[in-house]
């Protein structure tokens, strides 16, 4: 039983990580030629102030950096999810199908719908869809949309699956009843907002693939062998895009790879009934978000005064003079034993 279950979690993970190698030349090659990226550097900071330190860091103008590199991400999943469900569907190797009504019907789905509110933004930033989008759609509507997709993603767990709780380790259920869907939106909202974390040259990826690695591990545990394979084969589409994603980017991941990602991040932390560890799991998505909305709320608090040089804090490294690779390593480590941690956590409580 058990080899059979490693098959299932490694040959599709392998086939995502191959199909992501062979698209990824191609599609740099049409991002290049249609050139979409981000024409624009950041004027603005959230508050309305100039993003001066921002924009010299970012320099969007001068280094024409592809963007929509999420599209392998999302698109291996898919194909390997497509893949082995329409074999299993000939009457070939069923042991390899890992989509299921019950485990990965729903985080594949809104990780697909995710991407594709995150493509059109992405293709807004380009320039492509006319000057009144140039900055690409606004938080405001993205926060909403994200929203809208939690409102559904909790109305199906709470009304079709019957989840009305939480897990919190050390302490047992936290009941949550009706709340549990509003929970549901806040959690995704505040997932959403670590995709600031995509603005270093490996960063994001390096970060996505320890979380997403960590969620199948606790995935195994729980003896959710559909959804560990999901997890796995995000892992392996995302080491695909990191091949090409690693300083010097050829394309970023931008808002299609980290707004499918972060979606379906949170489906799987409660499906899997983790989303109580998954603060230490995904801790460096955290600090991003949690930096931005401190920096904010220091210079209303204090008249203009700042706590870190550029928000979010991986970006004041950088100010301070941190090179972009080191800042890369170095979170990839800690996000690896954040992943660790979270894990060992869930299976001791």
């Amino acid at each position: 039983m058990f080899a059979f279950e490693a098959i299932k979690l490694f040959v599709p993970t392998v086939v995502a990580f191959g199909f992501g190698m062979i698209l990824s030349p191609f599609l740099i090659d049409i991002l290049i030629a249609n050139k979409l990226w981000k024409k624009k550097s950041v004027l603005k900071t959230t508050d309305g102030l100039e993003a001066t330190i921002s924009a010299a860091l970012h320099n969007d103008e001068k280094k024409q950096l592809p963007r929509m590199g999420g599209i392998v991400v999302w698109s291996s999943v898919l194909f390997t999810s497509l893949l082995f469900w329409t074999i299993a569907r000939l009457g070939g190797v069923p042991e390899l199908d890992f989509i299921s009504r019950s485990q990965t019907w729903l985080p594949l789905a809104t990780m697909i719908i995710g991407a594709m509110i995150g493509l059109v933004d992405d293709f807004a930033v380009t320039g492509t869809l006319g000057e009144y989008l140039a900055n690409g759609i606004s938080v405001r509507v993205r926060i909403g949309l994200v929203s809208i997709l939690g409102l559904a993603t909790g109305y199906w767990f709470y009304i079709k699956l019957g989840m009305d709780s939480i897990a919190i380790p050390f302490f047992g259920s936290l009941f949550l009843g009706i709340l549990f869907i509003p929970f549901m939106i806040l959690v995704m909202i505040a997932i959403f907002s670590g995709g600031v974390i995509d603005g270093i040259d490996g960063l994001s990826g390096s970060i996505m693939s320890s979380v997403f690695g960590a969620y199948g591990l606790i995935a195994v545990y729980n003896g959710q062998i559909d959804i560990a394979a999901f997890c796995f084969v995000v892992v392996g589409a995302i080491l695909a895009f990191l091949w090409y994603n690693i300083p010097p980017a050829q394309f970023q991941m931008s808002e299609t790879g980290m707004l499918g990602l972060t979606t379906a991040l949170t489906v799987v932390a409660f499906l899997t009934d983790a989303v109580g560890v998954l603060p230490i799991i995904a801790f460096p998505l955290f600090t991003a978000s949690g930096s931005s909305l401190l920096q904010i709320v220091s210079k209303k608090v204090r008249k203009g005064k700042k706590i870190w040089l550029v928000a979010p804090v991986h970006n004041h490294f950088q100010a301070k003079g941190m090179a972009g690779h080191t800042v890369t390593m170095r979170y990839w480590i800690v996000s690896f034993m954040c992943a660790l941690i979270g894990v060992i956590i869930h299976i001791i409580s």
